[in-house]
């Protein structure tokens, strides 16, 4: 039985993929001319916007983040809960379960995609990647959430959709759910503990 469940949030409490990816398509064929596929995108998932502009070398990385952040926020209206998460959050308090998030967002993406929905209270700790030095897949910010939510690392499950969350979980040495709904493949995910096709299934983990 786990008794700290700690989440990811792109691609595990709300859907943002959408929002994410069309926009740096769209800011990448703008600023440098550069045609992606969604596909060839699907990398930044999961990562800090600093790690993805490392990786795709743009000739001004403070602009281009600075633009996709912009267009980003043009689609705050497509961004959501997954279904059925929001009872889950209720349930998982109510049975006394410690929750906590670890998410590569900094605090002003924190704000704009994830405050709003008014659930931070469900969280006994949030950290972002303003709040530790190293990032996922590192396991600095996963640690810092146990450290505060007083988690034993036997009873603590991570769950998120990318393997960079995988990662993390493996290095602080806890156990990795693998949320199916946003990830959608399992490949790749040979080390995940705990496979979740619905959010539902995340109740399985405290029985």
């Amino acid at each position: 039985m786990m008794k700290n469940i700690i989440f990811d949030i792109d691609g595990t409490l709300i859907d943002t993929e959408y929002s994410i990816l069309t926009s740096l398509q769209k800011v990448l064929l703008e600023e440098e001319g550069r045609q992606c596929s969604l596909e060839d995108l699907r990398f930044c998932l999961g990562i800090p916007g600093t790690s993805v502009m490392a990786r795709l070398k743009p000739k001004d990385p403070q602009r281009l983040q600075y633009r996709w952040n912009q267009e980003m926020n043009k689609h705050t209206d497509s961004i959501k809960p997954f279904d059925g998460i929001l009872e889950v959050l209720e349930t998982l308090k109510e049975k006394g379960i410690k929750m906590g998030i670890v998410t590569s967002k900094t605090q002003e993406e924190f704000d704009t995609d994830f405050k709003p929905f008014g659930i931070n209270h469900y969280f006994d700790s949030i950290i972002n990647a303003n709040h530790t030095e190293k990032h996922k897949p590192h396991p600095e910010p996963l640690l810092k959430c146990m450290e505060e939510m007083g988690a034993a690392k036997e009873e603590t499950v991570y769950i998120g959709d990318t393997v960079y969350d995988m990662d993390c979980a493996k290095g602080a040495d806890v156990k990795f759910g693998l949320a199916l709904w946003g990830s959608k493949t399992t490949e790749g995910f040979d080390k995940a503990d705990f496979i979740l096709k619905e959010t539902r299934e995340i109740l399985n983990l405290i029985k």
